[in-house]
């Protein structure tokens, strides 16, 4: 951890569960917290509504938008908490920022497929897993990361976070 206010992506496939632990360790810790999959431009979420995959180039307005926010929360000295999936070590690197830890959330496909197959109301189908998981490139050891096991309960994966990062509450 860097002594500035830390950053936290929470990274990883669609149905992890990145938004319900982000939400629930935001309130805990009193931190700023955005939904990366809100600041999509509507031509991404339209396109991955109608069963399509998202290439480098419709990825790119959107990291700009999610790195913009990081940097917001930078220059005013405080923590925050954003999702966004950050497949590929490319995507992570507009991303990277010494005050920021990636908090990839790992589990098995099946596992994660039924959570995704569960889910009401989301624009991402349940045909574009697999492709998600074809992306993925899981960071590296050179990359400021930590992995976090989906099979917990949010409850857990929290507390998780909490301990190996040594967050505190935001005043």
């Amino acid at each position: 951890m860097t002594t500035r206010p830390p950053v936290l992506v929470f990274m990883g496939v669609s149905s992890t569960g990145k938004s319900t632990v982000a939400a629930m360790l935001a309130g805990r810790l009193g931190w700023p917290f955005q939904e990366g999959d809100d600041l999509h431009p509507a031509a991404n979420v339209a396109k991955m509504a109608a069963g399509h995959a998202l290439n480098d180039q419709d990825r790119a307005p959107w990291l700009d938008i999610v790195a913009a926010w990081i940097d917001e929360r930078i220059a005013r000295g405080e923590p925050g908490i954003i999702t966004c999936s950050a497949l590929k070590r490319r995507y992570r690197d507009v991303l990277r920022r010494d005050e920021v830890t990636f908090v990839h959330f790992t589990g098995d496909r099946a596992l994660i497929l039924d959570r995704m197959m569960r889910r009401q109301g989301h624009f991402m189908p349940p045909a574009l897993l697999d492709s998600q998981f074809g992306t993925l490139e899981a960071p590296g050891t050179d990359e400021r990361s930590i992995a976090i096991d989906v099979a917990q309960t949010p409850a857990e994966q929290a507390d998780e976070i909490v301990t190996r990062l040594g967050l505190v509450p935001w005043p």
